[in-house]
């Protein structure tokens, strides 16, 4: 299969990044890329669904990797996973085997290394410059579900129409489940069990880098999992807060111990992100050096800085967040670094371990099992974004009234960077909006 081929494939059929921020994965096709990486480090605390699938289907995703490894003419793919995933690495040597351009790169259980730029670094010794993309350094990464889903849409001629999402936390029964599109959190809750507590919070994504909505908030493309955790907990009370009792917060009693810095896993590889000086320009309202600002673009979010190295409990993520949102309502653009980035000597010393990471924020409690159900589950309404991806939304196809079947195109990729969108279930449109279709069983 030729470039072009694989795609329009990949565009026509929805496939987009399964997790982060959904990028379609059409645009990171190149016959510009030597290596191949595929993503199987699940990065936060308490998700599990890509060692699971991996697990569950490593011929077809290793075969997929292996063809769009030949596809670009790459050199080698590797398959980056925590070294801890031990039933997963059982799984996948026997089939490594018949793969000789295909590697695996066994990497530290520790946060952020799922990281694209950190796992790039990981896996091939490469720096990706702070603002540049991986392409830079001949390197294209794909996550697992991603790359299954790829493997469905070119062998089998499916859509993404669900999502595997881990549903943990305080239910009774933890899973991974295959979520239809546009599904509410609470009728995918459950489908997997009930909770165990009555006053509870959803968190959306991962603990460090994920949100909190109401039951309401649909399952997307890039939903890896859906945490419920009393609305008292220490992790929910911090999400919420208030941002200018933070930068108050900063001004009283931030020391500038540096630990936010040290311990940033950009910095460590030389990106010029430092949230102690940040920290220490908001509380002195100083702004004579302006790249404390400008900087703040080249961050992360991993949340390292907040949730786990501050001594005071303090904010630093959330402010430069704050900042990069400004820094893009004025048009300014994070352009990519020039300096040669510097690893620090003592990187190895300073990554955050997962378990401990884990403990910090309270949730060794709900580290378990949670079963992967691979099993294709059904809905009686779903509310399907036009967009669960970076770009332009797709254009709805379909009107009121209009019968659909499960898969069926309802919103056709836009000009510019976008993807099309399918129907989830069988049933009728109930409406159509800018922003959503409406289905109902």
């Amino acid at each position: 299969m030729d470039i072009e081929t694989l795609k329009a494939k990949a565009r026509e059929y929805g496939v987009v990044g399964a997790g982060g921020a959904g990028f379609p994965s059409y645009a990171k096709m190149t016959d510009q890329a030597d290596t191949v990486i595929l993503n199987c480090v699940e990065c936060e605390p308490l998700l599990k669904l890509h060692r699971q699938l991996l697990a569950a289907h490593p011929q077809e995703i290793i075969g997929m990797l292996e063809e769009v490894r030949k596809t670009f003419g790459a050199a080698e793919a590797v398959v980056g996973i925590k070294s801890e995933y031990a039933s997963t690495i059982r799984a996948l040597k026997p089939v490594l085997a018949d793969f000789p351009k295909v590697r695996m790169e066994e990497v530290t259980p520790a946060y952020p290394m799922g990281d694209e730029v950190v796992l790039i670094y990981e896996a091939t010794g490469r720096i990706v410059r702070p603002g540049g993309l991986p392409l830079e350094e001949k390197v294209v990464v794909y996550n697992v579900e991603t790359m299954y889903n790829l493997y469905r849409a070119v062998h089998e001629d499916k859509p993404v129409t669900d999502k595997l999402v881990s549903i943990v936390g305080e239910i009774d029964r933890p899973m991974t489940l295959r979520i239809p599109l546009g599904m509410a959190a609470e009728e995918a809750v459950a489908l997997a069990g009930k909770p165990t507590v009555t006053d509870y919070a959803y968190l959306f994504g991962g603990p460090m880098m994920g949100k909190t909505g109401p039951g309401s908030t649909v399952v997307t493309k890039t939903t890896n999992a859906i945490i419920l955790l009393p609305k008292g907990h220490e992790l929910i009370r911090k999400m919420d807060k208030n941002l200018e009792v933070e930068r108050r917060r900063a001004s009283s009693a931030c020391c500038q111990c540096r630990t936010c810095t040290d311990l940033c896993s950009r910095h460590l590889l030389g990106h010029p992100i430092e949230p102690h000086r940040i920290m220490r320009a908001v509380a002195n309202q100083d702004v004579s050096d302006l790249s404390v600002f400008t900087n703040a673009a080249y961050c992360s979010g991993c949340g390292i800085c907040e949730k786990y190295a501050c001594p005071q409990g303090l904010s630093p993520k959330s402010i430069i967040q704050e900042f990069k949102a400004g820094l893009r309502k004025a048009g300014v653009k994070a352009e990519p670094y020039e300096k040669e980035s510097v690893v620090a000597a003592d990187r190895e010393m300073k990554k955050v371990p997962v378990h401990r990471l884990r403990d910090r924020l309270g949730l060794r409690e709900y580290d378990k099992e949670a079963p992967l159900d691979d099993l294709a589950r059904e809905g009686n309404e779903v509310r399907i974004p036009l967009s669960q991806h970076i770009g332009a939304p797709a254009k709805a196809v379909v009107k009121t009234g209009e019968k659909v079947l499960k898969g069926q195109m309802i919103g056709r990729a836009a000009d510019g960077l976008s993807v099309s969108i399918h129907s989830s279930i069988s049933g009728t449109v109930e409406a159509v909006t800018e922003r959503e279709i409406v289905i109902k069983r």
